[in-house]
């Protein structure tokens, strides 16, 4: 089989790598990928939401399966445009992406049809928010309601907090077109708890659960980011918990989505909140989450492709989805100054050979004349999988010991609350 995969981060080289374990698979194109991809597929200098340009390149190359990861593409209609063409694609069309694309389409998906979530208002007219915002209860959310590289949520501790950030996503404009609606919600509390999910529209099958690490530094300080390192399972996330989940929240939305004539078939990721009064969903992504990939897909046992073809074919119901009972960790490892002003262009060095059991996937490198230079804020991810947690933690930061470049940054302590909880 020929596959193309569309993205070029930690992500999509964690498919690629995945995907590379299928014997049906004889080559895989990334759409552009990046320098450490290169070592694991074709990268093709096509950008990730260039829709003419991937539909004419899998035309040319007769592609059989086209992997659609990042949301924006997904937003825009690729998997669309690609069907259209013969391509046959893992990952929703537009009508479904919707689920990601819009947080105020989410919020009233979710009021509709009884799906558990935080209390919230929408607007589209500045005045009027910051008028509800004088007696809003703080800690108050402000979500933009359009795609926003991870980075559209502001959690307000204060009304000079919430005021600014509903100013520079209505008035300032930061998050483009995104920030023309706005969410404001109530602040939930409890352990998070990221769950990815196969899904071909009538079937749902949860992935291992996994636990981000969204703050810059230690201790969950920091600005936020696009994560710092992610441990699976989350041990938060217990086997009563995940039964409520698909009751409450899982079949409800496969299920609302098919009943507003939306129908999903891809990876459907929940981002929930464990509260004091049962799960709730905090967001909804329409593909695999970044960096909870890299901690999952290691402990899928089952081949990718046959998985990806299911979704799409509506036969998932007839196909083996097995992970180990391993656990897994991934630290990123970043440009010092992430997730602002960073310097990029340093070489880096990576063990050889690699322990066993340690994946490293790139997310920010290219190639320059044979050699691996940095050339995003997150550089690269160490995933390490062992029997247990705590295996998983040490084995991952004695990689990360191994992997060297100037300016590297990555936080210390990704698993200690989860070790805790344990």
């Amino acid at each position: 089989m020929k596959i193309m995969v569309i993205g070029g981060g930690g992500r999509e080289h964690a498919i690629i790598k995945k995907l590379k374990e299928s014997p049906k698979v004889d080559i895989i194109y990334a759409l552009p990928g990046n320098g450490g991809i290169a070592a694991d597929a074709v990268c093709v200098d096509i950008g990730a939401k260039d829709i003419d340009g991937a539909v004419k390149f899998a035309r040319e190359n007769n592609i059989d399966l086209a992997v659609v990861a990042p949301d924006d593409p997904l937003v825009m209609g690729m998997v669309d445009a690609l069907e259209e063409a013969g391509v046959p694609c893992f990952g929703p069309d537009k009508k479904a992406a919707i689920i990601e694309g819009s947080k105020v389409f989410s919020k009233k998906l979710m009021k509709k049809y009884g799906i558990p979530t935080a209390k919230y208002e929408v607007f589209d007219d500045m005045a009027k928010a910051m008028e509800y915002l004088e007696t809003a209860p703080l800690p108050a959310v402000i979500k933009a309601d359009g795609l926003a590289l991870g980075k559209g949520v502001v959690i307000a501790q204060t009304r000079d907090e919430a005021r600014a950030a509903v100013r520079s996503m209505m008035e300032d404009k930061v998050f483009g077109e995104s920030g023309s609606h706005i969410v404001i919600e109530e602040y939930l509390e409890g352990p998070e708890v990221s769950v990815l999910a196969f899904t071909d529209g009538k079937v749902i099958i949860p992935m291992v659960s996994s636990m981000d690490h969204k703050r810059a530094h230690d201790g969950d300080t920091g600005p936020n980011t696009g994560g710092m390192g992610t441990v699976a399972p989350n041990p938060f996330y217990t086997a009563s918990i995940a039964d409520e989940c698909m009751e409450k929240i899982f079949l409800p939305t496969l299920e609302a989505m098919n009943a507003e004539g939306r129908s999903f078939r891809g990876c459907l990721y929940f981002g929930l909140m464990l509260t004091n009064y049962g799960p709730k969903v905090i967001e909804y992504n329409c593909r695999f989450g970044d960096p909870e990939t890299q901690v999952v897909l290691p402990l899928l046992q089952s081949d990718l492709v046959d998985i990806m073809l299911a979704t799409r074919d509506g036969t998932l119901s007839d196909t083996e989805v097995r992970f180990s009972d391993g656990a897994a960790c991934c630290v990123i490892m970043a440009s010092d100054g992430y997730p602002q002003k960073y310097e990029k262009g340093y070489e880096i060095s990576l063990p050889s050979p690699m322990p066993a059991d340690v994946q490293i996937y790139v997310a920010g490198a290219r190639l320059a004349g044979g050699e691996l230079l940095t050339s995003g804020g997150r550089v690269l991810g160490v995933t390490a999988v062992a029997s247990d947690l705590r295996s998983a933690v040490s084995k991952a930061y004695g990689a990360v010991g191994n992997v060297v470049f100037e300016n590297a940054f990555y936080r210390r302590d990704i698993g200690q609350r989860a070790l805790r909880a344990l």
